[in-house]
């Protein structure tokens, strides 16, 4: 199987959770909601109440990025086969061919 990489959210995610949480719902529920450890949740709360103003600024993938790659390596696998079992059918049908000729050559 490929390599297993975590997951990464946009900041705006994980803002949107921060004021949920500001807002009174509990961190368990946020993290049932949403699949995420209550501990990344409560880390993002630390950085975000350190400093507002660059929390999350960071540049890599983000979650929806590493599900579209997903997809498309399993497209180009899926298109992969494809061609192959093209090529396989197009070198069965040039033998026919083949064959056609040279039976019609000693007929």
């Amino acid at each position: 199987m490929g390599k297993t990489s975590r997951k990464r959210y946009t900041r705006e995610f994980k803002l949107s959770l921060i004021r949920e949480l500001e807002s009174g719902k509990k961190l368990g529920q946020l993290s049932r909601e949403n699949n995420i450890h209550p501990n990344m949740i409560s880390r993002w709360k630390l950085e975000y109440d350190k400093d507002p103003g660059s929390a999350f600024k960071g540049n890599g993938n983000t979650y929806k990025d590493a599900a579209r790659n997903e997809e498309l390596e399993r497209l180009v696998g899926k298109l992969y086969a494809e061609n192959d079992f093209l090529k396989k059918a197009l070198n069965i049908l040039e033998k026919r061919v083949q064959e056609e000729k040279e039976r019609s050559k000693a007929g």
